[in-house]
């Protein structure tokens, strides 16, 4: 019997140290990170060098700013506000708080003032927009609270303040309101012609803008897994337990190097009359972005400042901005089309310089 009353004895408290064992505690996640507010942050500082050409380009086109003028004139920021005051919803405090405190977030981080009116309209589709001329307001569609939640709305959010930060608003404005009159313009001699080349360079331009705005949701919720993942979810949906992002990704790489020449030029086909570039084309270029050292930069407080914004710069100085940027995508893209062009281009300049 002491035997047995002596191992028992024993037992006990190594039972008794085993169900305090730290390996049984579930470890706790690490804090995250604040996010760093980025004052008077300039829109050079995200803007993306393909926006910038297709901006210069724009501006070249022809009637461009006779139209841009005749516009202004017949659509004004005070229709626009009052359609929006009759038919959606203006978020506040008092109307979807949760909404408003993110939208508060993303502006002290973009550190702009005042915010821009922010209204949510009832349509199942999942969008937002910045509209206006010179006083610019953001509608988000309903569909787009049902999708997004947390840090994903902030960086929707912050990506429609980095349109309105960028002042290309009135662009965008602008090519909604060519894409609804344009076919009454077919109809009129010469009028159709012009305005189709007008909305043409709009296009381009309007989903290159898309990418500059991309960066600027990313600096809003500084965290890269929040924005790739609203890039999934616009892809997929909200089921993201059966998503996966690293599969994501490489499904965005496998798009971007993959297929023929052929299905290059297809895919050139399919983005043309869209406002929008596909949502794995924009996870990868966001990436590439945040890899490249230049969204680090920015976050430790490297960036251009708006004081030091020029009025608009010039055509010229637009080009050798985005020369060596262009340069180094022809150089380093995986694309069919692409990789066939440049070697072209390298097959002529070695039977230029044998002969």
């Amino acid at each position: 019997m002491a035997t047995t009353r002596k191992s028992v004895t024993k037992a006990s408290p190594a039972r008794k140290v085993a169900s305090r064992s730290p390996r049984s505690r579930r470890p706790e996640p690490p804090p995250k990170k604040r996010p760093v507010v980025l004052h008077e942050i300039s829109a050079r500082a995200f803007e993306h060098p393909a926006e910038a050409a297709a901006l210069a380009a724009l501006r070249r086109v022809p009637g461009f700013d006779f139209v841009l003028k005749r516009l202004f004139a017949l659509v004004g920021d005070r229709a626009l506000r009052v359609a929006f005051q009759g038919s959606a919803v203006r978020v506040s405090p008092h109307q979807f708080p949760e909404v408003w405190a993110e939208y508060v977030k993303a502006a002290q981080i973009l550190d702009m003032s005042p915010l821009p009116e922010l209204f949510v309209a009832q349509t199942p589709f999942v969008n937002a927009g910045a509209v206006g001329l010179a006083k610019p307001l953001i509608v988000l569609n309903s569909g787009s609270l049902d999708l997004f939640d947390g840090d994903e709305l902030r960086y929707i959010l912050g990506h429609e303040l980095g349109h309105v930060l960028g002042q290309r608003v009135l662009y965008k404005t602008m090519l909604r309101v060519i894409l609804r009159i344009s076919q009454a313009a077919f109809s009129v001699p010469l009028g159709g012609a012009a305005l189709f080349a007008i909305s043409a360079a709009l296009l381009e331009w309007d989903r290159k803008s898309e990418l500059s705005a991309d960066r600027a949701g990313l600096l809003a919720v500084q965290d890269v897994d929040v924005a790739y993942r609203a890039q999934m979810k616009m892809a997929g949906g909200g089921r993201t337990n059966e998503m996966n992002l690293a599969a994501f990704a490489e499904q965005a790489r496998e798009y971007e190097a993959g297929g023929s020449v052929l299905d290059s030029v297809w895919k050139l086909i399919q983005l043309s009359g869209t406002t929008h570039p596909f949502p794995v084309i924009r996870l990868a270029e966001l990436r590439k972005w945040a890899e490249s050292g230049a969204y680090d930069a920015i976050v430790s407080g490297d960036y251009p400042r708006r004081a030091d914004d020029k009025a608009e710069p010039s055509f010229v100085d637009e080009v050798k901005k985005t020369a060596g940027s262009y340069k180094e995508s022809f150089e380093t893209s995986g694309d069919p089309l692409v990789s066939f062009v440049r070697g072209m281009v390298a097959e002529v300049k070695r039977r230029a310089g044998g002969s």
